[in-house]
């Protein structure tokens, strides 16, 4: 395939009309061919009239043809092979394994949500049968199930432009529920965007599914993103990226006349908590993988450890020390563009400059061209950090702070503090979490994952995983944007009265066809009602 710079709208590939741009390698700086273009807002319009259009047709198709569907964009994005791996490494300065890993992500859980859907177990069907000689009054025939929500607006992120992308875990949840997407492309990898845009276009047609059901869009967010999230069409918002740009889009959502859902995930500093019996065993061990997850990526994760807190004493010094030394091998890293490396050195700065806090060491500094970032970590006593919000603010990249407490009373004040956060990670010794009861509970307010002697970066895909959490984390904490349990934001509940039979969605049928697990009259079975 070849890279057009259109915009693909109901189906075609159109010229964009809202002006030109071109992709930028970020570990040259260099643009890269060809020239793309930006939508207009009369061709955001017609993705989200397009969208409208396929809503009934699309949420009707079976679970098996739907199944089928996400499987046969799976398979499109493989056939894409090289020429899609080599462009993801131009428009992101990413090394060949880890966009053929993003990529493998990519397509697993288009997999896992086609196998996943097959049981029904999503659409938590329940049927509770007519009583009608019930006294003293008889109870009417109701069921229940979740419908799909409607066209879903997925914005691309940054960081994973694959993973978190046109084809990532928003658009995969949202199809697998039975919505039309409409993907508003990241500027950051605009000609890999368009490829994989290219490769569900071609599912879609070998579906036979209605030519609204996935459109890709790219331009200004302030412009093309604004005028999605506020289309009356759109009933949902999938997003991945900072605390500004989701609060943005929530808020543009809530003025809509009818507002809308906006799941957003966004700013975390992710703390990890070092207790003392884990560091005397282990200090060395503990530092060198929080440097590799600090790091890791050049710390362009939302899950990246941007703080360690821990109690003061020769433990805890053994720690920094370590941790200081191995940073001081990290060479600087190519960020993803020249925006995310001008805002990680002013970010680093600024915590440097806040008040008691000291830099305790910093990675290699960047040599050459390109967009790079340097590593560092900081350090502050509890007291300070306690008395200063800006401390918690993310700064994404690698950069953390490790805060000092006097002790376990001032470590359990520290995490009371904290605002709500993607994970917090313990690093301690079985024995020594019954000594920190109150700390444990703090935490598990404070996030939506707990990570116990293991680092937060690295989301598996799986159904038990959670991607969420409390505000700001994220703007819904009970939802995640990674696993199966993803699909729950884009459906709804609907129940049907004394309903024709005949005219019933398919999941609430007496025949149970698809042979889904079903309630019926408050027990679990897969089978017919009067079979």
């Amino acid at each position: 395939m070849s890279i057009t710079g259109k915009q693909l709208i109901n189906g075609e590939w159109v010229q964009g009309k809202g002006g030109e741009y071109q992709g930028v390698n970020p570990a040259t700086g260099q643009k890269i061919e060809p020239t793309l273009t930006f939508a207009d807002g009369e061709q955001v319009k017609a993705a989200a009239a397009a969208a409208k259009a396929a809503v009934h047709a699309f949420g009707a198709t079976s679970l098996k043809e739907r199944g089928a569907f996400l499987e046969r964009c799976s398979d499109e994005i493989m056939a894409l092979g090289d020429e899609l791996l080599e462009r993801l490494m131009a428009e992101t300065g990413y090394p060949r394994a880890r966009v053929e890993g993003e990529r493998g992500r990519t397509c697993g859980q288009l997999k896992l949500f086609a196998s996943t859907i097959q049981n029904g177990e999503y659409l938590d069907a329940r049927i509770d049968l007519a009583m009608p000689d019930r006294q003293p009054l008889p109870r009417a025939d109701i069921r229940f199930y979740k419908q799909p929500i409607g066209p879903v607006v997925v914005f691309g992120a940054s960081n994973f432009p694959m993973a978190f992308s046109v084809a990532g875990g928003d658009t995969a949840s949202a199809l697998a529920a039975g919505c039309p997407v409409i993907v508003k492309g990241h500027n950051s990898h605009p000609g890999s965007g368009e490829l994989v845009a290219q490769a569900l276009a071609k599912a879609v047609k070998a579906c036979n599914l209605p030519a609204g059901v996935f459109s890709f869009v790219t331009g200004p967010g302030k412009d093309v993103g604004a005028a999605l999230v506020t289309a009356p069409e759109v009933k949902a918002v999938g997003f991945t990226g900072s605390l500004g740009g989701g609060m943005a889009l929530f808020n543009l959502a809530n003025q809509r006349p009818e507002p809308i859902p906006v799941f957003a995930e966004m700013g975390s500093v992710n703390p990890v908590v070092v207790l003392p019996e884990a560091l005397k065993a282990n200090a060395a061990g503990i530092a060198e993988g929080f440097v590799g997850s600090l790091t890791m990526g050049v710390g362009q994760f939302c899950v990246n450890p941007g703080l360690v807190l821990g109690i003061k004493g020769s433990e805890l010094d053994a720690f920094i020390e370590t941790a200081s030394a191995k940073l001081g091998e990290v060479p600087a890293g190519v960020m993803l563009n020249e925006g995310i490396a001008n805002t990680y050195g002013k970010g680093a700065e600024h915590l440097a400059g806040q008040k008691g806090v000291t830099v305790a060491a910093k990675g290699k500094a960047a040599e050459g061209t390109g967009f790079c970032g340097q590593a560092q970590i900081l350090t502050v006593n509890g007291a300070d950090f306690i008395a200063n919000e800006h401390l918690q603010e993310e700064v994404f990249g690698p950069s953390s702070v490790v805060i000092q407490c006097a002790d376990a009373s001032e470590l359990a004040q520290a995490v009371g503090c904290l605002k709500g956060q993607l994970t917090g990670t313990l690093q301690a010794t079985s024995e020594e979490l019954a000594h920190y009861p109150e700390l444990l509970a703090m935490l598990q307010e404070k996030v939506g994952r707990v990570v116990f002697n293991n680092y937060p970066t690295g989301v598996e895909v799986c159904h038990a995983m959670m991607h969420g959490g409390p505000f700001p984390a994220a703007t819904d904490a009970r939802f995640t944007s990674v696993g199966t349990k993803a699909i729950d934001r884009f459906v709804r509940p609907i129940c049907f009265q004394n309903y024709p039979h005949d005219l019933l969605p398919e999941p609430l049928k007496n025949g149970n066809a698809w042979g889904i697990s079903r309630w019926v009259n408050g027990e679990r079975t897969s089978g017919a009602i009067g079979g």
